[in-house]
């Protein structure tokens, strides 16, 4: 194993053993392989630096790397975006430890050498985040004999590559780097929630960019409140819209109410139609009330239904099946006069009506039904979902348990 600061520095002597220069950096191509050096940046003095392909590398040690060619052979120096650089991009830089689900620092690389077509290839095999790179860190430079014995009984922390997300704030360039993020985008929200209370702001942008919409919007939702509305503020105001989009309705509205005023009207005007108008619609009521805490995309049907037409509405529909607790009956006015739970609608024959599957008695609230009420009834009733009403008895909306939830543990925090 060779450490990324015993090699930053290093004497380069060419194929006859004449000397080139010294390691000023390590390069990365992602876009052609991930975790391989690409390149070497060799400084001479007031010379304009050289650079070696992995390809012209004979063999790398502490403090020494020998090359297959002739300094004539090696080309100048010139900046690439889309490279990775060891020294500016990852050494001392945050990443994010996909498998601990947590941010670190990094404080050096371990690189291996791997036999390719009878050559040596230089790959990064695990970031050092533990105290021992730390040590080396600190202490770049001194002979690494000396170092290795020094850091002998710390202990070792670190994390395989490819367990590795890089954070780049810079949106043109994370084009250039072509790096992927399907690792974080596995995570769940709630993990990438926690990752992204870590970050400084434009590392939490940063980060968001690199989600799907539906992704960051859940993500968006596992975190504190003052934080949900500092990283809207941080995003663009299109991107942010379009993530808000992607929110349950009682979500997005709660997270709107909380926003300036001027923020807000930018926002609902990006939004679509019909989320703009389901967001403008709750917003009208008090945060600390039903109507406040529903959602009102539901499922409803005819009171006079019967099993079999509903199930394969409800296949058809598009609704999301993670909230498809109760269907809900409805008169001809939309009033609501039933609620059946999804698990008898299943287990019925198909000409079975939907009226003689419902709950007794029904449960439910009008919208200015108070928080603290709401509470008491999921608790009193052991409620999975509570229908809304307005004055006129019809259903407008839908209350479940994971909202109460939520507003609990956004509570505490």
């Amino acid at each position: 194993m060779i450490h990324a600061t015993e090699l930053l520095r290093a004497a380069v002597y060419d194929v006859n053993g004449n000397y080139v220069g010294r390691v000023r950096e390590l390069c990365i191509d992602p876009s052609e392989q991930p975790n391989r050096i690409a390149w070497l940046v060799i400084a001479r003095g007031r010379f304009q630096p050289l650079l070696a392909r992995y390809d012209q590398v004979a063999s790398a040690a502490p403090r020494a790397i020998r090359l297959n060619v002739l300094e004539l052979n090696l080309k100048a120096y010139l900046p690439n975006e889309a490279w990775l650089t060891v020294s500016k991009d990852l050494l001392d830089q945050q990443i994010i430890d996909v498998h601990g689900r947590k941010v670190v620092r990094v404080n050096d690389l371990d690189l291996v050498e791997i036999p390719v077509n009878g050559r040596m290839e230089l790959r990064i095999a695990q970031v050092d985040v533990g105290l021992a790179g730390a040590l080396r860190r600190l202490l770049q430079g001194l002979p690494p004999g000396w170092i290795r014995r020094l850091q002998k009984g710390l202990p070792t922390r670190a994390i395989r590559w490819e367990f590795v997300d890089l954070i780049e704030t810079d949106p043109m360039r994370r084009v250039k780097l072509k790096i992927p993020h399907a690792k974080l985008a596995q995570l769940h929200p709630a993990d990438i929630a926690d990752i992204l209370e870590e970050l400084a702001p434009s590392e939490r942008e940063a980060v968001m960019e690199t989600l799907s919409e539906e992704t960051a919007a859940e993500t968006l939702g596992e975190l504190k409140p003052e934080l949900q509305v500092r990283l809207l503020e941080e995003l663009d105001a299109g991107r942010a819209a379009d993530i808000l989009e992607h929110m349950p309705a009682d979500e997005r509205a709660d997270l709107v109410a909380e926003l300036p005023e001027e923020t807000s009207r930018e926002l609902l005007a990006d939004m679509g139609r019909k989320q703009a108008a389901e967001t403008e619609a709750l917003l009208q009521f008090e945060e600390n009330t039903a109507g406040g805490l529903m959602n009102p995309r539901l499922f409803s049907v005819a009171e006079a239904s019967t099993v079999a037409p509903v199930i394969e509405t409800v296949r058809q529909s598009g609704i999301d099946l993670d909230t498809l607790d109760t269907v809900y009956l409805v008169n001809d006015t939309g009033g609501l006069t039933g609620a059946v739970p999804v698990a008898r609608l299943l287990l019925a024959t198909g000409e079975t009506p939907l009226a003689s599957l419902c709950v007794d008695p029904l449960v439910f609230v009008d919208t200015e039904t108070k928080e603290r009420q709401v509470i008491e009834m999921f608790d009193k009733y052991n409620l999975r979902s509570l229908p809304v009403v307005d004055t006129d008895q019809k259903l407008v909306g839908v209350i479940t348990a994971d909202d109460i939830i939520s507003r609990l543990w956004q509570t505490r925090r």
